[in-house]
Formats: C-alpha cells, sequence, structure tokens
C-alpha cells in the first residue's frame, strides 16, 4: 500500500499567531514562557491534523521560531566567531542575537547573514564558518519535540537539513569550497551522534533534505556526500533522503546508491525523471513521490496524477510513498476562509490543508477499490480545474493583441547612460553621493488602523484616502527635515510592494488570510495572477500627485517590477512565464508615461526577485534571463531620456549574474548589502559596472540603529572601489517593518555621513587643485 507523509508544513499559524507572539516577547510585552506556549499549541495544532488525515508519519523538526537553518546553527554550534568571543548569551536571548543582532554597551553585534533559500522568496540565515569552528551537538530543542510529538501515540518522523546542504549553504572566512568542506567530518559526526540520539527517543524516521543536490555540484561536493552518507548509513534508525526544487539529472544514480532507505524527488519541478529514477531504483529501497505542488496554490489534476502513479504503484507497492514536491512552508495554510475571492477562482485552489487532502484522496484511490464517494471527489476536482482554465479571463483577446505588436525597439532606450545621466543631472541637479531610502517609510498604528476600517467598511474611501494623504505629507516633511536628497512619498497605502500592485491590475486576486513567511515573524500575501494582466487605472497616480504638491525636491515614483510581481504572486501555470512579464511590463510602461506627466522624473522600478527566479542549473539560465530582462526593459525604455530609472535588488549572490544586471540599463541600481562585507561592491568594480550604484549602507532587518561614525567608516569603505561620483548612499532596504524612533536617528547619521564624506572629498579635490598650482 502508497504511504503517505508530509516533508515539512508552515509553521506561523493560521491567523500569524507566531509572528504577533514573536513581536510581543520583543517588545516585552509577554515572556519567554508565553512564548513557548505558542509555539507548543501550533505544533500540536499540525500534528494532530497530520494524524486526522490518516498520514503514515508525523512530521517534527519542521517548526522554528525564526528560521530552519538558524536552529541548526545553533544545534551544531556553528556560532559566528563575534558571538563566541562576544557577551554570552543563553537561550532565546542567544537565538535572536544571532538573528537580529545584538547590542553589549556600545559594542554591535550584526547578524547572520540573510540570503534567499535556493530560488525562493524564504530568506535564511546563513551560518557563519572560521578556522576556530568546532561543531558540537546540543539537540535539547529538538528532542523536547520529539517527546511531544509522540504523545499521539504515531510513528514521527524528524525531518533535518542534511549535512552537506548545511555546508553548501554556510558562509566561510575565504569563501572557498574547501573552507567549508573542512568542516564536513566533524559535523558528520554530529549528526550520527544526533541520529543515535533520535533512536532512543523512538523516532521511527529521519528526512535529511539534500536540495543542493539538485544544483550544479562541483566533483568534491559530489565526493562529500558519498563520504557523509557511507558513515551516516549504518544509523540505526532509517533515512530519507529528500530532494526538491528541481530534478537531480546528473546527480540520480548518485543520490540512489547513496545507503539510505528511501529518497525522496520532486516530480512538479521535474516530472520526466521519475522514468530514470524507476529504472535505477535498488530492489529494496522506497521511492517518495513530490506529485503535488508546495509552492503554487493551483488544485491538481488527479486523475492526471492516477494516471502516472498506478503503473508506479504496481510495480513498487509499499515502496511508494506520496507527498508534496516540496515543505508546504510557501503557501498558505486554508482556502476556506477565502470566502471574497470569485466561486470560480476559490474552487480552483488549494492551500497547505487542501494539498495534504489531496495526497489524501491519492492515497485512496490507489491503496482501496475505487467507491462512489472516491469517484464523486475526483469528478468534483476535475471539474473545478476545468472550469478555471477555460474562464474568459485566461484569454484577453486586447491584451494578446498588444504583446504580438511589441517590438525590438520596445524594449531599448535609445540614449546610452552616459548621455542620459548628462540630461538628468541638469534637470535634478544632485549633490555628490545623493541620500534617498528604498521607497518605504513605517507605517504607525494609525495607518493600519485606517486600512483595517476601510477593509470592514467602518470608513469612507474618501475618509480613508484623506488620512493616507496626511501620512503621505508627514512623511515627505520628515524627509526634507532629515535633508535626504531624493525623496519617497513613503508607501503608506501599500500593505505590501506587491500585493498593492495586484490590487490594482486585472488578472490578479488578492487573498484576505493567504500569509505566508519570509523571514522571521516578516509575513507576505502573495496575490494571484490567474488572468491576462493589464492596467485597470492609475496604479501610483492618486498618491503621487499629492506628494508632487507637498515638495519641490525631487521625488521617486515607486513601482515593482514584472519579474518580481511575478516571483511573489502564485502564478498562472497555463502560459509561459515570459508572456506574464510582458503583460506586466505594459501595465507598468504606461505608468511611467503618467509619472512623467505629473513632473515626476524618477522612476523605481524594484526587482529584488531577479536573482530569486535564477533556475538552479546553469544551462536553464540563460532562457531565464533573456525574458527577465526583456520585460524590465519594456518596462523601462519607454521613459524620457531625462528620466532616471532606478530599479533595487534584495539578498542574493549576484556575482554569477553581473553581466545580466548590467544588461538591464537602469541608471541607478541599490543594492540589500549591509550584510554582505563589501562583497557586491568588489563584484560591480570587477565587472566594470559603471551605472550608479546604492549599496546598501545599513542593515535595516535589524533593530540596531548605526551611528555615524559607523556610517562614514562604511561609506569611505565603499570609495576605495567606486567612484564617488558613481554613489549613492542609502538604507540597504525599505523602511516600513521598523519604527520612526529607529528610522529617523538612523537617517540622521546617514545623511550627516553623507555629508561628511563630501566634505571630505571637496578638501581633498582643493587642496590637489592647490598643490597642482604650487
Amino acid at each position: 500500500m502508497a504511504q503517505l507523509h508530509l516533508l515539512g508544513l508552515p509553521r506561523i499559524g493560521p491567523d500569524r499567531e507566531l509572528k504577533w507572539a514573536l513581536e510581543k516577547y520583543w517588545r516585552g510585552d509577554i515572556s519567554a514562557e508565553a512564548l513557548i506556549e505558542v509555539g507548543h499549541t501550533l505544533r500540536l495544532a499540525a500534528w494532530q491534523h497530520q494524524a486526522d488525515l490518516g498520514a503514515d508519519l508525523i512530521t517534527v523538526g519542521d517548526f522554528s521560531w525564526y528560521d530552519g537553518i538558524l536552529d541548526h546553527s545553533l544545534m551544531f554550534n556553528l556560532i559566528p566567531r563575534r558571538f563566541r568571543e562576544g557577551p554570552s548569551l543563553k537561550g532565546f536571548a542567544s537565538y535572536f542575537a544571532l538573528a537580529r543582532g545584538h547590542q553589549d554597551g556600545s559594542r554591535k553585534l550584526g547578524p547572520s547573514p540573510m540570503l534567499k533559500w535556493f530560488d525562493t522568496n524564504y530568506h535564511y540565515l546563513a551560518p557563519e564558518l572560521d578556522a576556530d569552528s568546532h561543531p558540537q551537538l546540543d539537540a535539547t530543542a529538538l528532542l523536547e519535540q520529539v517527546g511531544e510529538a509522540r504523545t499521539l501515540g504515531r510513528p514521527v518522523k524528524v525531518v533535518l537539513v542534511g549535512p552537506v546542504t548545511l555546508l553548501w549553504l554556510s558562509r566561510a572566512e575565504g569563501g572557498t569550497d574547501p573552507e567549508r568542506l573542512r568542516h564536513l567530518e566533524a559535523l558528520t559526526t554530529c549528526y550520527a551522534e544526533l541520529l543515535e540520539n533520535l533512536h532512543t527517543a523512538g523516532v521511527a524516521w529521519v528526512q535529511l533534505d539534500e536540495p543542493a543536490l539538485c544544483t550544479d555540484l562541483p566533483e568534491s561536493w559530489r565526493s562529500a556526500y558519498e563520504r557523509t552518507y557511507q558513515r551516516l548509513g549504518s544509523s540505526p534508525v532509517p533515512l530519507i533522503l529528500a530532494t526538491y526544487f528541481d530534478g537531480l539529472r546528473e546527480n540520480m544514480t548518485l543520490a540512489l546508491q547513496l545507503p539510505v532507505a528511501a529518497v525522496h524527488i520532486d516530480l512538479v519541478r521535474s516530472p520526466s525523471q521519475l522514468a530514470t529514477a524507476l529504472d535505477r531504483l535498488g530492489p529494496n529501497k522506497i521511492l517518495s513521490l513530490g506529485v503535488i505542488d508546495g509552492r503554487n496554490i493551483w488544485r491538481a489534476d488527479l486523475n492526471k496524477l492516477l494516471a502516472t502513479l498506478e503503473p508506479v504503484h504496481e510495480r513498487l507497492g509499499d515502496r511508494l510513498w506520496l507527498s508534496t514536491s516540496c515543505s508546504l512552508l510557501h503557501v498558505p495554510y486554508r482556502v476556506d476562509r477565502e470566502n471574497t475571492l470569485p466561486d470560480f477562482l476559490r474552487h480552483g485552489l488549494a492551500f497547505a490543508e487542501e494539498k495534504q487532502a489531496e495526497l489524501a484522496l491519492l492515497k485512496a484511490a490507489l491503496n482501496q477499490p475505487r467507491d462512489t464517494t472516491i469517484e464523486d471527489q475526483l469528478a468534483s476536482a476535475a471539474s473545478a480545474v476545468d472550469t478555471l482554465l477555460s474562464h474568459p479571463e485566461r484569454n484577453h483577446s486586447p491584451t494578446r493583441t498588444k504583446l504580438r505588436n511589441i517590438s525590438a525597439e520596445d524594449r531599448q532606450r535609445t540614449e546610452t547612460h552616459a548621455e542620459r545621466k548628462r540630461l538628468q543631472q541638469r534637470t535634478l541637479k544632485l549633490p555628490l553621493l545623493p541620500t534617498t531610502t528604498i521607497g518605504s517609510f513605517p507605517q504607525d498604528q494609525a495607518i493600519r488602523q485606517a486600512r483595517k476600517a476601510l477593509r470592514d467598511g467602518a470608513i469612507s474611501y474618501d475618509d480613508y484616502r484623506a488620512r493616507m494623504a496626511d501620512a503621505i505629507t508627514d512623511t515627505i516633511r520628515a524627509q526634507e527635515a532629515l535633508g535626504l536628497d531624493v525623496l519617497v512619498h513613503g508607501e503608506p497605502e501599500r500593505t505590501d510592494m506587491v500585493e498593492y500592485f495586484g490590487e490594482r491590475i486585472e488578472g490578479f486576486e488578492t487573498t484576505r488570510h493567504g500569509w505566508v513567511q519570509s523571514y522571521g515573524s516578516r509575513c507576505v500575501k502573495p496575490p494571484i495572477i490567474y488572468g491576462d494582466c493589464r492596467r485597470r487605472t492609475g496604479l501610483t497616480l492618486d498618491w503621487m500627485a499629492i506628494a508632487r504638491a507637498a515638495t519641490d525636491k525631487p521625488l521617486k515614483g515607486m513601482l515593482t517590477g514584472p519579474v518580481t510581481l511575478i516571483a511573489w504572486s502564485f502564478v498562472r501555470e497555463d502560459i509561459p512565464m515570459a508572456a506574464v512579464a510582458d503583460q506586466l511590463a505594459l501595465c507598468l510602461r504606461e505608468e511611467i508615461e503618467d509619472l512623467e506627466a505629473l513632473g515626476i522624473t524618477i522612476a523605481q522600478v524594484d526587482e529584488p526577485a531577479l536573482r530569486e527566479l535564477l533556475p538552479l542549473r546553469k544551462s536553464d539560465q540563460p532562457t531565464y534571463m533573456d525574458w527577465a530582462i526583456a520585460a524590465f526593459r519594456l518596462a523601462t525604455a519607454g521613459a524620457h531620456a531625462s528620466t532616471q530609472i532606478h530599479t533595487h535588488m534584495c539578498y542574493s549572490q549576484f556575482s554569477d549574474i553581473m553581466p545580466n544586471i548590467k544588461a538591464l540599463d537602469a541608471d541607478v541600481i541599490t543594492i540589500e548589502a549591509a550584510r554582505g562585507e563589501l562583497a557586491l561592491v568588489h563584484d560591480l568594480r570587477n565587472a566594470g559596472y559603471t551605472a550608479d550604484v546604492g549599496p546598501g549602507i545599513y542593515d535595516i532587518h535589524t533593530p540596531l540603529v548605526p551611528t555615524q561614525t559607523e556610517l562614514q567608516f562604511r561609506l569611505a569603505e565603499i570609495l576605495q572601489y567606486l567612484p564617488a561620483d558613481q554613489v549613492w548612499v542609502n538604507p540597504d532596504c525599505g523602511l516600513k517593518t521598523r519604527s520612526w524612533a529607529e528610522v529617523k536617528p538612523a537617517l540622521q547619521a546617514m545623511v550627516a555621513a553623507a555629508r561628511a564624506q563630501r566634505e571630505a572629498l571637496t578638501e581633498k579635490t582643493r587642496q590637489k587643485g592647490v598643490a597642482e598650482k604650487v
């Protein structure tokens, strides 16, 4: 009989209970004991749901207070040097210090680097390794969770990130593979000890997540897998090796020959690998198939899946396990609360709970005779999928005509960057090292309450608009008082940089409760792209008109780019992503033209997800980059030469896509670089990047407030690698999640640092001139 298990579940709670508890704890409003109780309640609910579903194993270890990789760093003592040598911190104090930074008197300890989890919008905190790192095991927290789960009386499966992937995701001093792999033997010893402890605790299975096997692995890392699993293969508890986010390809034989009891493969991202896996699967090895999409929210075609699974089940019997493609961390909790969505769409969706039900139905259909109940459920699912696919909004004729009429010239600005820069400076008259922000400013309780009151019908739209206008004007005044050179309207009307646009573009729908964790307590509510996209009306014009009337200083219009709108939405799958991107690009192109008519000659088209969507395999990357760059250029190339196009990018390794960043042909790029130790600045210089750059000089994802001295030192470091007339000064991301009490002193310090550096450069130029005259 086919078995059912889950790779992992969402952990923030259906109503974001974990988010609210974390933020109350950080503010000092609740105790550690109260926070612990919230976590216990959420875990118990997840385990009970799996038991009620009929899962053959209860998954433990997928819960985290902030980030699962951070949990592993602490469990295996992969503590950064600055914290090992710093103050002695215990429990939550140590945990959240690594996540959010720590201030000990005048000494500030920065948090661990934050990077994207493969090609998702989830952020993980990278372990930091050095020559003195000494892996040691402390599995107290995990074993406590195992004890909690076993009270349900069901077999328990513990999920861990595998040791090789954990090192693959780590940062090491020097940054080379040997410097990371030198810790593998000691880390493997810790894993072996942990497996013994889990066996003693009564764990039935251990899932070791190794998504690095779905990347282009150098030979040294392939060898690392062989060495590591030869040692772990003698574990007293059976192991399932879980791979996802792509196919195994050339690593298929390697994965299937490792001495583990079961292997999981992702059939959503790579359905073609099933045949190879079946051909190479050993006679006693279990094959787990990820057949339900763990990253998108569309209902599955269950009849099609059964046509694939039935011969596999006949061949493998109880050696066939069913699961989602990856953890359900990336999707919301359940659809049934979304009563504002149109029926045709709501019935075509499957969130985490519905996906688990789909798995249960597949299991029943494979393991027992097809009775009336099963047949009716399958027919209902098929009808819902067909209704969605045939909806008229999926094929909007005027939009399709616009797409067919796009020419190569529509994607090309006619002037070079140097020519545009001269024209833009003539209009903007910006000083050396101009200061700006990335876009959003803090949203206080009054703003959130106004938005909720509008949603609940307690106030009229005119009242809401008046409140937002006051917030925009106040933000403009605050920026003027701080002395910033390029202002923004502050985005008080936006819940999220993608959801906001989803509410204003045809072909999108937004949910009420579709929250997904991005990192820590930060949650996003991705909109749903279900149909052809076109601009309903001005996307930002009302708000930008208010801001334009409030100041004479240079003002940026804030737009989210086409690739990021796709990446941070749940996107339709019936047409190529490239076509969706071009539809969105046309919406943004029209908006930029209207912003210019308002007298706004700076437009920031954010693409923080450009690197995120990059396929894991190098052979797949050129095709993606071709359409992603083409869409950005379609959105921006219609701007006048005197209009300055900015873009912003988030945490990622950019060194391998520098030519693509240059090909965007933006006038200014701001980068989330504050936790990157200037690595991106080096990459930009080495790539010969000549457009203007704003490397974020302080990290907004931590409550630590930088001083002028710190920022002036960092700015001086940047100027060692980039010429001053190429550099902008800005935070590394939007300020929405911070408080005004944190933002104002940080921006004061930033502006003061930029002015001091300008004065130093001016004095240096003056002295050089005097010397030349002498």
